[in-house]
């Protein structure tokens, strides 16, 4: 008999263990995104799976700009954002610790003194039974909830990949702060030269206005020259005003990536020449997998199908066993004695049977939300593509621009100088050197953006890629 008894035990121990290992979450489908054998602008690539811990640091490098290594540094000190990120992360850490609590047991004390009275009309209150008397406790509870149904463990999952969803927004965020930083720099060293060059300009022009003045003067060219002439002078001052007023909203925007006021903060003007990265011809689709968006996009997916998990299994019952001893006693002397001793254990059941279709809304709501999250990693991932095609197609075909760019540059410096040297021989008039000093300084400053665009797209195919193209 007492072998049966022994067997029963047993079998229940090792059902006990089976339930446990139950989880009603579904099986995790990811999302198939339809993708190509290659981009369509450059090279091959293959489909790839987030690994967005793969190292990204101090792709910034690349340039070549000790200036932009010493501003990166302090973006990373000092930027709010990434602060507010990190908090995020560090919240999402302390819930998963709190979801993981529950699958420990709760230990509890009591200890309490209290002066009671009886009612003298409560039922079965007999005339022997004091009115007044004192009532001292002290006890102490132990109290656990088998996880049957797989709630609290699908619980944890959910916390965790949350906790991870948020590790990867910290890194997108590090990572998009860091590109920000990069092509305003670019910018505001691209807005250097453009003020050089009109200053340049001005220079010329101011040279111009001082020949057509003195032909004037001489009786050679008419008032109409110098009006011309005083008229692309100024139009060059008002367009170099704008540029610095323009390279001054950078330098502000840059005060506040930093995190410092734009009151304090300040770059030095000048021409700085930066290096464009040579980028390997054929550049690898796996590099998608570094990017942090698409990484967070799919935790988030995961904590949704362990929701689901979670809401299923509000339909069966919970199963919590508790077990509660101490002492209690109208006096103190006695207190800790064995006829004050009280105890009790054993298991508490709980199910709901009519909700009002509560959880089967619950269960609904979890479906809808991990609908939800499929669709936006599906989004994120074709759109990582499309900015990765939108890169490289600029960086290709800018690069041929600029190329003609520089020939049309050399081309209109000398017609400039072939309409200056008509212009004093009095074989043209000063329309012609108008004329030919606009057709100059639009190709100058056009091959100046031109090669600003191709440093920029370089920044944001790097951003594309989740952090450069090596690794």
């Amino acid at each position: 008999m007492k072998r049966v008894k022994g067997v029963r035990g047993v079998a229940a121990a090792a059902l006990t263990l089976l339930l446990g290992a139950c989880s009603l979450a579904p099986p995790l489908k990811t999302p198939v995104v339809p993708t190509g054998d290659a981009y369509k602008e450059l090279g091959p690539w293959t489909p790839a799976q987030p690994a967005d811990r793969l190292p990204r640091d101090s792709w910034w490098t690349l340039y070549d700009s000790a200036e932009l290594d010493e501003l990166q540094k302090k973006l990373i000190a000092g930027n709010p954002t990434l602060a507010a990120a990190l908090a995020n992360y560090a919240q999402a850490k302390a819930l998963t610790d709190q979801a993981r609590a529950g699958l420990f047991p709760t230990f509890g004390l009591n200890a309490g003194v209290q002066r009671e009275r009886h009612s003298a009309n409560a039922p079965f209150y007999g005339s022997v039974k004091p009115y007044y008397y004192n009532d001292n406790t002290l006890s102490g509870s132990v109290s656990y909830e088998l996880d049957l149904w797989g709630q609290i463990r699908n619980e944890v999952a959910a916390a965790k990949a949350n906790a991870a969803a948020s590790a990867a927004d910290l890194e997108n965020a590090r990572l998009s702060l860091i590109a920000q930083l990069a092509g305003d720099y670019i910018q505001l060293r691209s807005l250097d030269r453009d003020i050089d060059i009109l200053d340049e300009t001005v220079k010329a022009y101011a040279r111009a206005l001082q020949l057509t003045q003195q032909r004037h003067g001489a009786g050679i060219a008419p008032g109409l020259d110098v009006s011309q002439a005083q008229t692309q002078l100024d139009s060059a001052r008002s367009q170099a005003a704008q540029t610095l007023a323009q390279r001054a909203l950078m330098e502000h925007a840059i005060a506040a990536l930093l995190g410092v006021s734009a009151s304090t903060f300040s770059i030095k003007p000048a021409i700085v020449a930066i290096t464009l990265p040579q980028i390997p011809s054929g550049v690898p689709a796996t590099l998608l997998q570094r990017r942090p968006d698409i990484a967070a996009a799919q935790r988030r997916m995961i904590a949704a199908n362990a929701n689901i998990g979670v809401a299923r299994a509000a339909y069966f019952p919970t199963l919590t066993l508790g077990a509660q001893a101490g002492f209690q006693s109208t006096g103190y002397s006695n207190l800790l004695s064995a006829p004050s001793s009280f105890w009790a254990i054993g298991p508490n059941a709980l199910l709901s049977v009519f909700d009002g279709g509560l959880r089967r809304a619950q269960v609904a709501q979890a479906r809808a939300e991990f609908d939800a999250s499929a669709a936006y990693y599906r989004s994120i991932v074709v759109s990582a593509f499309q900015q990765v095609e939108d890169s490289l197609a600029t960086l290709n075909h800018y690069h041929d621009a600029t190329v003609e760019e520089k020939a049309a540059v050399d081309a209109a410096q000398r017609t400039l100088d072939f309409a200056l040297a008509l212009y004093k021989q009095g074989a043209t008039d000063y329309l012609t050197v108008v004329t030919s000093q606009t057709a100059l300084l639009q190709t100058q400053l056009e091959a100046l953006n031109l090669d600003t665009l191709q440093l920029s797209a370089s920044v944001n195919l790097v951003l594309a890629l989740g952090g450069g193209w090596e690794g």
